[in-house]
């Protein structure tokens, strides 16, 4: 494909790109008060004006997102960082690759989680605790408490992942199928995370009796449930079976697609060097591990081109001794540590 050519079909492309362009509220310092802000969040317009109330919400999921990505892929290649880019995406999230069904999926997962535990703390006039668990409670327990609501996350958090990409008259049919099915993923993962938790009561905290509600994980616990299904995402074609046009494995020896299963259109490039058309950031000058054989290691995470060593003087905290009652006192150590940096 030639640059023209190419350049056409990355802007075809922006357009679903306003779905995940949220994420870039991270940094917004709006105070979400009148509707004229919701200019931020232009793949979501109707639905920022007709809920205000919910941005501060969306805003708070756009900064555990980029973190909790950040985190899960700490030790990758691939580290994330792209995320701190929004609104402006990069092709490692425009293209349908393996890293944008993540993103996709965790952004879904993230902005249901926000509103769902909004509820719950109060800060949404529109809901409140989620309904009691329909399930008899066991002996030495009872339901209470003010479970995480989900059911209202699902609803409102659907709604504002997906319109942008179901009104979308850019992209391709493939593309738009991908990331709503990736969408799906993300919540179904959050909503297969809902457990039960429980606060202790009776005399001297015999925990006699407990009251229990439902609720969410933090993000992060999503977030590497999401990683092992990037590992083990599959490449697809949107073809037409019977009726309608469906994701299928691209290789023909792979099994169906799951509801379950995240799904890309596109090979990722190995992120070793530089490349903006890929959306390649490079490996250079990152930090690996020396002793490790995992994808921090740093025959991997510099792929085979060496690394220079550094030592460096951190500072912590050391002999640390409680004083009834109720403080701890600690010293400051002095240690050098020697760090791995990627050529």
């Amino acid at each position: 494909m030639g640059r023209p050519a190419a350049a056409a079909a990355l802007l075809c492309q922006l357009g679903l790109s306003a779905a995940i362009q949220w994420l870039g509220l991270a940094e917004s310092g709006a105070a979400w008060s009148e509707a004229r802000q919701c200019r931020l969040v232009p793949g979501q317009l109707p639905l920022c004006r007709r809920h205000l109330e919910l941005m501060p919400s969306v805003v708070r999921a756009a900064r555990l997102a980029q973190a909790a990505c950040q985190l899960a892929f700490a030790d990758m290649r691939w580290n994330c960082s792209s995320v701190r880019r929004a609104p402006s995406l990069g092709p490692d999230l425009l293209r349908g690759t393996r890293e944008s069904a993540f993103v996709y999926a965790l952004a879904a997962a993230a902005v249901t989680h926000s509103i769902a535990q909004a509820c719950s703390s109060g800060e949404l006039p529109l809901c409140s605790c989620a309904s009691v668990p329909s399930e008899v409670p066991g002996p030495d327990f009872r339901w209470g408490g003010c479970g995480d609501n989900l059911r209202y996350g699902l609803q409102l958090g659907a709604a504002f992942a997906d319109s942008p990409v179901k009104s979308s008259k850019q992209g391709t049919q493939a593309l738009r199928a991908v990331n709503l099915h990736n969408n799906a993923v993300g919540r179904q993962v959050l909503s297969d995370s809902l457990d039960t938790k429980c606060k202790c009561h009776g005399v001297s905290g015999s925990c006699s009796v407990k009251t229990c509600w439902k609720g969410l994980p933090n993000l992060d616990e999503i977030a590497s449930d999401l990683k092992s299904k990037y590992l083990a995402a599959i490449r697809v074609t949107h073809r037409l079976i019977g009726p309608r046009k469906q994701l299928v494995p691209k290789e023909m020896d792979v099994r169906p697609v799951k509801e379950t299963d995240l799904v890309y259109l596109t090979h990722s490039p190995d992120y070793c060097t530089p490349n903006l058309h890929l959306g390649s950031l490079g490996t250079q000058d990152r930090q690996c591990n020396k002793t490790s054989a995992g994808s921090d290691s740093c025959n991997l995470m510099c792929c085979g081109r060496g690394y220079n060593t550094y030592t460096e003087e951190v500072v912590e905290r050391c002999h640390c001794k409680y004083h009834w009652c109720c403080y701890v006192v600690c010293k400051k150590c002095r240690r050098k540590v020697e760090r791995y940096v990627c050529k």
